[in-house]
């Protein structure tokens, strides 16, 4: 199978996998697993913060920022089709007791504007903004990219008026490689940054959490709460420090392949997508022209061996990845072409 849901499925590597065999571990809920703490180290060294915490989900990390941010009856900025939002179970109310603020945007990317029109300090009658949360690359915008300057502006404007941002930087390593710039460097203006070793980095679980070295340490305890306190957890961690050292430098690759995989869409009758603006590695198009159901050309693609996933009523995801290679990202777009003719074929009346 051509396996294009996403970048989660990728399989660790033999060094991930001997990494693993070898760790050296301890008992982490103790601080006492060398490896989780190497990790940490690690982590918070690249991405330019005090302190890091090694966590089992991408979602505990970003539920884990939003209560060290905020307070609760307050609400968190974020775009409309953000993760933090679509993805997590509502965790900003459950735990954190806040709502969001939910803004559209053409791309997933806030601006500096939008953001200071919608900050809400302390009144009589509506919650206070306690953070704002950055998607950096927004998933289901088609992995589009914050350029640094939008993320110092935004990050200004809710420092301005003493609000704390977040940035949700699960794919921050695919972020880094489409804009040449350092992680630390793009995540050096929020407050907190989350990023996943399983996504793009293609480590087997984890992600961490970086930030100031008090809320950190407040964070640990949060995870505790949140059931992440991990035992002998060095095996994993393990497997993610040879993903942060090894993985980056072969993303572009991934990229080349995601705009390859969207020239050849863009090609087939009743496809919508622009590689232009493809930023990073995911590639979302839309079949609404052909008046097909995503559902059910994701379903004939199973059947030619590739795996798509519908986003929605009108859309599909394809995700580049290290397990994905270049001939097959042309099989994929063979096959999206032979499932949508049998698909309309299907579709009409005899």
């Amino acid at each position: 199978m051509i396996d294009l849901r996403s970048d989660t499925v990728t399989k660790p590597t033999p060094a991930m996998r001997r990494a693993m065999f070898e760790a050296e571990v301890g008992d982490d809920v103790y601080r006492e697993d060398p490896t989780v703490n190497r990790l940490e180290e690690r982590a918070a060294e690249i991405a330019g913060k005090p302190a890091a915490l090694f966590v089992p989900t991408g979602t505990m990390g970003n539920t884990i920022a939003i209560k060290l941010l905020t307070e609760h009856g307050q609400e968190v900025i974020c775009d409309s089709r953000a993760h933090l939002l679509d993805y997590e179970l509502s965790m900003v109310a459950w735990f954190s007791g806040c709502v969001i603020r939910a803004i559209p945007t053409e791309r997933g990317l806030l601006s500096a504007e939008e953001v200071r029109r919608c900050l809400r300090p302390v009144s009589p009658y509506s919650a206070p903004t306690g953070a704002v949360a950055i998607e950096q690359t927004h998933n289901m915008a088609g992995g589009t990219v914050y350029p640094l300057r939008t993320v110092c502006e935004i990050c200004d404007a809710a420092h301005e008026r003493g609000v704390r941002v977040h940035m949700d930087g699960a794919r921050i390593f695919n972020a880094s490689a489409a804009l040449g710039i350092a992680v630390h460097e793009i995540a050096s203006h929020a407050d907190t940054v989350m990023f996943c070793l399983s996504k793009a980095l293609g480590a087997p679980a984890g992600s961490m959490l970086a930030g100031p070295a008090d809320l950190i340490a407040k964070g640990r305890l949060y995870r505790k709460r949140l059931g992440g306190g991990m035992r002998q957890a060095g095996i994993l961690a393990a497997a993610g420090l040879v993903a942060l050292e090894e993985s980056p430098p072969k993303l572009s690759v991934d990229h080349a392949n995601a705009r390859f995989l969207a020239e050849g869409l863009a090609r087939i009758s009743g496809i919508q997508v622009d590689p232009a603006l493809v930023d990073s590695n995911i590639v979302v198009f839309d079949i609404s022209a052909t008046a097909l159901v995503p559902a059910d050309v994701s379903a004939h693609l199973r059947g030619r061996g590739v795996l798509m996933n519908a986003i929605n009523q009108r859309c599909l995801r394809a995700v580049t990845h290290y397990d994905v290679d270049r001939a097959q990202c042309a099989q994929a777009v063979a096959a999206v072409a032979e499932s949508m003719a049998a698909t309309m074929a299907g579709a009409k009346p005899s």
